[in-house]
């Protein structure tokens, strides 16, 4: 699924666009709702120009309360999949919340596109949805539109999902080993405090690269490597997996 929205998910802030599209693995896309849906607010200037969605397209749009509890059961089936999730799922929760419905899919129902694609395609310079799109030649239409990324979205789980099903464990996890992790990342696999974490890395001479955004990053199998020296007596063949969750 795809919500695009006035702005970041703040309680003021409402979706302007939804689609939520079903599909599986084994049959493909067998259904997908798309629907504008108005704010009842003005839409800001970036995102008009972002998403190409105009201020007299939601004027004419029906209501969330209009829209949003007839795809309550598509939302609460199956995996609920999207590119960043934790954004749209911010947004679905405070929606329904205004409604009086209580919307709530566990962490084990949620798949994040962005952390799958981290896992899978650790090379790749940039995993935003239309450079993704681009990669695998994705054939879908204007990005920033709910129903272009749904598709988008769907397309890319597809792959690499089965990617997953294809490769070899061992090989999957050498691939899941490059991915470049936060900090934040790194404190949770070794079980210390970001400050800890940060001196032992930097006493294990691991060397950081700078994302765009000035964070510094780590190999996972560096990390890794380094919690397997600190707790010997732990199995890795039985371990190792669970620190991808």
């Amino acid at each position: 699924m795809d919500v695009e929205t006035t702005g970041r998910p703040e309680p003021r802030q409402r979706i302007i666009e939804i689609s939520v599209l079903q599909a599986s693995l084994g049959v493909g896309i067998f259904s997908q709702t798309t629907s504008l849906i108005n704010p009842l607010g003005l839409i800001p200037d970036p995102i008009i120009t972002f998403t190409g969605i105009t201020q007299a397209q939601v004027d004419q749009a029906p209501l969330a309360d209009q829209v949003l509890p007839d795809l309550l059961l598509q939302l609460q089936s199956g995996i609920l999949t999207a590119h960043n999730i934790s954004f749209d799922y911010r947004f679905l929760q405070q929606e329904y919340e205004r409604l009086g419905i209580r919307f709530q899919r566990d962490r084990s129902q949620q798949l994040c596109t962005v952390e799958l694609a981290r896992l899978l395609l650790p090379e790749l310079p940039s995993r935003s949805l239309p450079a993704l799109v681009q990669h695998f030649d994705l054939p879908v239409e204007q990005s920033h539109r709910a129903e272009a990324d749904t598709l988008a979205c769907w397309g890319l789980a597809e792959r690499l999902l089965h990617q997953i099903q294809q490769e070899e464990e061992e090989s999957l996890l050498a691939r899941f080993g490059r991915q470049w992790i936060s900090i934040k990342v790194a404190a949770q696999i070794l079980q210390l405090s970001q400050k800890r974490t940060r001196s032992v890395l930097e006493e294990a001479g691991l060397v950081a690269r700078s994302s765009r955004s000035g964070m510094y990053l780590y190999r996972r199998d560096d990390v890794e490597q380094i919690y397997w020296q600190r707790y010997e007596d732990q199995d890795p063949q039985e371990e190792q997996l669970s620190l991808f969750l």
